[in-house]
């Protein structure tokens, strides 16, 4: 199949890719790393109008972080974090997440925003954004606002975003040296899509945990932070035990969907799996 017909625009700044979005609104889509629309137009599932390629708009590719955190631009790449762009467990997280994104051609081309933008559940970084408190920030030519993460997501492919605005970038909060990070995913294939995955964050001192952020995804029709087990971690020791209770717990807590690749019952062992793999790499 090929793609319906559709009028192409490659705007050249911010405020000309929000004019025009400003001007077709329902009618057009943002084509940035294109791995997920572009299948799709070709496939007629979608069919814009209009296409607004923002890939020479330099002014969104970026990768920084200061006191606040770390701030990704609209055309950050996948493959930029195949090297650690901050320094410490946030860094590392990120390298470790982006190797199982996808095939490397893919994560030349994909980017951070266009996967949160589009909402696979079966994304990491929507994963990893809902795990660590992302905020996205939305700009159209109204203006721009920021959309806390656990808003931001409305179910599959379904997001906050107005028809005229732009994921222009998405700021995760710093982690510390205390921090210590784990993940699990598990996919038929390497590259294939997770049937199941697992993020886990621990603050520990002295053995105890202070602080923890815990999500899963893959299995839901949205990545989902479980905030009650978070709750249960805290102040308790980062042990064998204590993993192995939460794990039990994830199996109880989630509510999975059933598909053509695994049934409700194997995803919701797949997420005691996860979590387990992940809590047991954060505590090492």
């Amino acid at each position: 199949m090929k793609p319906a017909a559709f009028d192409y625009f490659r705007p050249a700044s911010l405020s000309d890719a929000l004019a025009l979005l400003a001007k077709y609104k329902d009618d057009c889509k943002i084509l940035a790393g294109g791995q997920s629309l572009v299948p799709a137009m070709n496939f007629r599932l979608a069919r814009p109008a209009i296409l607004i390629d923002i890939n020479d708009i330099a002014e969104l590719d970026y990768v920084h972080a200061d006191d606040r955190g770390l701030h990704i631009g609209a055309l950050t790449r996948h493959a930029a974090f195949h090297r650690r762009v901050v320094d410490g467990p946030l860094g590392a997280l990120f390298s470790a997440v982006a190797r199982h994104i996808a095939h490397y051609p893919i994560r030349q081309r994909g980017t951070f925003a266009g996967s949160l933008a589009h909402a696979d559940p079966a994304s990491e970084w929507c994963l990893l954004a809902t795990t660590l408190d992302a905020t996205v920030v939305a700009k159209s030519a109204r203006g721009e606002r920021a959309i806390a993460i656990g808003d931001f997501f409305n179910g599959t492919f379904s997001t906050d975003l107005e028809p005229d605005e732009l994921l222009a970038e998405v700021h995760l909060p710093p982690m510390g040296q205390g921090w210590r990070t784990g993940f699990y995913e598990f996919s038929r294939r390497a590259g294939d899509f997770a049937l199941g995955m697992a993020l886990a964050a621990l603050r520990i001192e002295a053995g105890v945990v202070r602080e923890a952020r815990l999500g899963v995804g893959g299995v839901s029709d949205r990545a989902i932070r479980l905030r009650k087990l978070e709750e249960r971690l805290v102040g308790g020791a980062a042990s064998q035990e204590m993993i192995d209770t939460i794990a039990r717990e994830a199996w109880a807590s989630v509510s999975p969907i059933g598909d053509i690749h695994a049934t409700p019952e194997y995803r919701r062992d797949l997420v005691a799996t996860a979590v387990k793999r992940a809590l047991t790499e954060a505590a090492a």
